[in-house]
């Protein structure tokens, strides 16, 4: 039972650090699952409220940050409110539409969309687009760096 509950365990921190990258996968909410899966298959002793405290503030901060800095790549290089929700909506169907590249193109073009719907020229709408990139580029080190943190803290705890 013991093997079963560390692959539990350590599939959830995988899909977890996946779908930093992955936005159709769980992410962080995933890493989280993966503690309660721990209290589970062996126990709860070892989490105190610090450590759920911690973890939580973590999430929190994870979620909030995913839209924020998404958002602040678009409105960083000048993009309109529709272009912040324009490339959220591509970042989330641009892998399903367009497989191979659509986690690139689908905020891409979302925000040149957004952004030429404002009654802005090519060019800006463009610049934009490329914000939306580097916006979801920066989210995903912030989601991976925070979600390694989680892990960390976790063995750490369990160390201790």
């Amino acid at each position: 039972m013991d093997v079963i509950g560390w692959i539990v365990i350590i599939g959830l921190f995988a899909i977890g650090l996946a779908g930093a990258v992955i936005p159709v996968l769980p992410g962080v909410v995933a890493v989280y699952a993966a503690f309660f899966a721990y209290g589970w298959f062996f126990s709860f002793e070892p989490f105190g409220w610090v450590f759920w405290t911690l973890q939580t503030l973590i999430v929190a901060v994870l979620l909030i940050a995913d839209y924020a800095v998404g958002a602040w790549g678009v409105k960083r290089f000048g993009g309109s409110k529709a272009s912040v929700w324009l490339s959220t909506i591509g970042a989330i169907i641009g892998p399903f539409v367009i497989p191979a590249f659509g986690l690139i193109l689908g905020p891409f073009i979302g925000a040149v969309i957004g952004e030429m719907f404002s009654g802005s020229p090519l060019k800006k709408s463009l610049k934009v687009g490329v914000g939306s990139v580097v916006g979801l580029f920066s989210s995903m080190v912030v989601k991976i760096i925070l979600q390694i943190v989680m892990i960390v803290v976790f063995f750490i705890w369990l160390i201790i």
